[in-house]
C-alpha cells in the first residue's frame, strides 16, 4: 500500500528578509530607549565631576603650636583682605531627573576687616560677579545677563552687623563663628548668618571660610529654567579669604 506524501511548501522567498529588518529595527528601539535612560546619568556623573571641590578651613593651622610671643599678640587693628581668595557658588542642575553639581567660581574678592577688644567688631566683604566662571561658558553669558544683570549689579556684599567674639585667637588655632550680616545680591539686601571658621596662620594673618546655604529667590534671583534643564532655587554660597594687618 503506498501513500502520497504531499511536497513540502518553500518558504516564501521575502519572509526572511522581513525578519531581519524587524529585528534591526527593534535592536534601534531598544538602543535609543537605553540611550534615553543611560545618558542623562552619564551626562550627569561627567558634568558632577567638573564641580570644584567645597571650599574648607585648611587643617594646617589648627596643628601649629601656640608660643607665648603668639599668645601675646593682640589681634585689634585694621585688616585688608589680600589677594588669591575665592568666593562663588554650588547648585544642582536637573536633566531629565539627573542631579548635576555646577559650581561657579572668582577670586575677585576684595574688603576690610576691623578687630577691637578682641572681637571682630566690622567689617565688609565684596565679591566680583562679572568674573564667576564654571566649566561652561554658555551658563556663564547666562549668569551674567539674564540670571545676575552684572552690567546693573556688579558685585555681592556683605557687611557685618553684630560684633563677633574670636575667643581670644592665637597664631596656629581656629574657631567658629557666626558671622551675623547683610548680604546684598542683585540689588536686595536680606540678613544672614554664616557660619564660618575663622584660623590665625603662622604668618600673622587671618583666613576666613564658610558657607551659605540659600534659596536664590529670596535674594531676587531667578533660577533658570530652560525646559530640558532646570536650576534648583536652593544652593551655597561658599567662600575663603585671607586677611593681614594694614
Amino acid at each position: 500500500m503506498s501513500s502520497t506524501r504531499t511536497p513540502e511548501r518553500p518558504a516564501a522567498p521575502g519572509r526572511p528578509r522581513r525578519r531581519r529588518g524587524l529585528w534591526a529595527v527593534l535592536a534601534v528601539v531598544v538602543v535609543l530607549a537605553v540611550a534615553a535612560f543611560v545618558g542623562p546619568r552619564i551626562y550627569a556623573s561627567v558634568e558632577s565631576g567638573k564641580a570644584a571641590a567645597p571650599l574648607v578651613a585648611s587643617t594646617a593651622a589648627g596643628s601649629a603650636t601656640p608660643t607665648a610671643a603668639s599668645t601675646d599678640a593682640t589681634l585689634d587693628g585694621a585688616w585688608t583682605l589680600a589677594p588669591g581668595g575665592t568666593a562663588g557658588y554650588r547648585v544642582k542642575e536637573v536633566l531629565n531627573g539627573q542631579d548635576v553639581t555646577v559650581t561657579g567660581r572668582t577670586s575677585d574678592v576684595t574688603g576690610d576687616l576691623t578687630v577691637a577688644g578682641g572681637r571682630l567688631t566690622a567689617g565688609t566683604v565684596s565679591v566680583g560677579l562679572a568674573s564667576v566662571e564654571t566649566d561652561s561658558g554658555q551658563r556663564d553669558n547666562q549668569f551674567r545677563t539674564t540670571v545676575i544683570d552684572v552690567a546693573r549689579f556688579p558685585t555681592a556684599d556683605v557687611a557685618l552687623t553684630a560684633p563677633v567674639p574670636l575667643g581670644g585667637l592665637d597664631v596656629g588655632s581656629s574657631v567658629a563663628v557666626n558671622l551675623v550680616g547683610t548680604l546684598t545680591l542683585k540689588g536686595s539686601p536680606r540678613d544672614v548668618t554664616v557660619p564660618a571658621t575663622v584660623q590665625r596662620t603662622a604668618q600673622g594673618s587671618v583666613t576666613v571660610t564658610g558657607s551659605l546655604p540659600v534659596t536664590w529667590s529670596e535674594h531676587g534671583v531667578q533660577a533658570p529654567d530652560l525646559g530640558f534643564v532646570k536650576v534648583e532655587d536652593t544652593g551655597t554660597i561658599e567662600f575663603t579669604f585671607t586677611a593681614t594687618k594694614a
